[in-house]
C-alpha cells in the first residue's frame, strides 16, 4: 500500500454556476521514504493541491476527490479531531514564506515547543523542560548557529534563511512520515537555497520521511528528486521519473520550462519564453488548457484534452505525445509537423 494516495483531486472556489478551478482532477501516489517534485508557474495549482492534502482549503473553497488517503485512511471522511492529530504530526508542511508563517508575538522557543505539546511524546507533552532541550536539539539539526542564544529570539530578528531553518524545525519536530516544503527557498539567495535544500534532502534520509518538494524551478529537482509532477493551470500535464522527464520530455510545457534553463540554452543569446499567461477563471480554454500559448496547437487541440500514460508511471496530457501503444516515441513533434498542411497550426509557421 502507498503511504499517499489522491486519485481525482479537484479544488473549486467562487460561485457553483462559474467555479474558479484551481485544481483540476489531480492524481499522486508517493512511496514511504519517496522523494517526489512539483513543479509548474505560479497559478498552476501546486500549493492549493498541498493545502488541500493538509485539510487547510476553507470555505469558500471547495475540495472533492475521487480517493484520498494517508497510509489507509480515508482523508476526506476525518472527523476535525482526527485531522488535528494527524496533520502537524505524521503529515507536516513547511509554508513559502516562514516570517509570514511564524507569529511575530512569540519567541522560537515557544512556537517549537507548542508543536510538541500538541504532538510530542508523553515525555515531551508532560514535561516542559523535556520540551525546551528538544528544541534546542532541533535548532542544531538545522544547523542554526548559537541555538540556545536564537531559542529566546522573535522572527523579526531572523535573517530570512534563519527563518526557514526554524519553519523547518517545527515541522519535523514530531517525525513526520511525510513532508511537504512548499517552496522552500523563495526569497532566499543562491548559496541559502543550496544549504537549505541540503539540508531538507539529508533530513529526509536520515529519517525515512517521504518528502513532497513543490517549487516553480526544474533545476531545483533535478538534482534532488526521483519522480516529478509537471502542473499547469490546475492540471498535472506530465508525470514521470527525473530521468526520463528531463532527457526527453513529451509534454510541450515541460519542454518549454527546460528551455528556460540557462544551462538548456548555452548557444543563445537569451532565455526562451512561454507567450501569454496560466488561464484564469473566465478565460479557460474548452480543449487543452496549453492550447493558447502553445506553438504546435491543431484544431483537435482546441477541442479535446487527451490524458495518456505509458511505462514506468508516465502521464502525459498531449495528443502527440505517446504512440498507440503506450511508449514514448520521443518524436512527436516529427508526427505534428506532418500534420500541418492538412490541419493549420495555431502558432506554428
Amino acid at each position: 500500500m502507498a503511504l499517499l494516495e489522491i486519485e481525482g483531486l479537484t479544488v473549486e472556489f467562487g460561485s457553483v454556476a462559474a467555479p474558479l478551478i484551481a485544481v483540476d482532477n489531480v492524481d499522486l501516489t508517493m512511496e514511504a521514504g519517496e522523494i517526489v517534485g512539483c513543479v509548474g508557474e505560479s497559478g498552476s495549482g501546486k500549493s492549493v493541491t498541498a493545502l488541500a492534502l493538509m485539510g487547510l482549503v476553507d470555505f469558500p473553497g471547495r475540495v472533492r476527490a475521487k480517493r484520498m488517503s494517508f497510509d489507509g485512511r480515508d482523508l476526506l471522511g476525518l472527523s476535525d479531531a482526527g485531522r488535528r492529530a494527524l496533520v502537524g504530526k505524521d503529515i507536516a508542511m513547511i509554508f513559502q514564506d516562514p516570517l509570514a508563517s511564524l507569529n511575530p508575538c512569540f519567541t522560537v522557543a515557544f512556537q517549537l515547543t507548542e508543536t510538541m505539546r500538541i504532538h510530542g511524546t508523553d515525555a515531551e507533552r508532560r514535561s516542559a523542560m523535556r520540551r525546551r532541550d528538544r528544541a534546542l536539539e532541533l535548532l542544531q539539526q538545522v544547523e542554526i548557529p548559537d541555538a540556545a542564544t536564537r531559542l529566546a529570539a522573535f522572527p523579526h530578528q531572523l535573517s530570512g534563511g534563519m527563518a526557514q531553518r526554524v519553519m523547518i524545525a517545527m515541522a519535523i519536530a514530531c517525525n513526520p512520515r511525510l513532508l511537504i516544503a512548499d517552496e522552500p527557498t523563495t526569497a532566499l539567495d543562491v548559496t541559502v537555497q543550496a544549504q537549505v535544500l541540503e539540508l531538507l534532502v539529508r533530513l529526509q534520509h536520515e529519517r525515512g520521511m517521504a518528502l513532497l518538494l513543490i517549487t516553480h524551478d526544474l533545476a531545483v529537482v533535478a538534482e534532488t528528486v526521483q519522480r516529478v509532477m509537471v502542473m499547469y493551470a490546475g492540471q498535472q500535464v506530465e508525470t514521470g521519473p527525473v530521468p526520463a522527464i528531463f532527457e526527453a520530455p513529451e509534454h510541450p510545457y515541460t519542454q518549454a520550462l527546460l528551455a528556460a534553463l540557462p544551462e538548456h540554452n548555452l548557444e543563445r543569446s537569451r532565455l526562451k519564453a512561454i507567450p501569454g499567461i496560466v488561464p484564469g477563471q473566465f478565460d479557460r480554454p474548452v480543449g487543452c488548457l496549453l492550447s493558447p500559448r502553445c506553438d504546435y496547437a491543431l484544431e483537435r487541440c482546441h477541442r479535446d484534452q487527451p490524458l495518456l500514460e505509458g511505462p514506468e508511471g508516465r502521464k502525459v496530457r498531449c495528443h502527440f505525445a505517446l504512440d498507440p501503444a503506450g511508449y514514448p516515441t520521443g518524436g512527436w513533434k516529427a508526427e505534428l509537423q506532418a500534420q500541418l498542411p492538412a490541419e493549420t497550426s495555431a502558432g506554428a509557421a
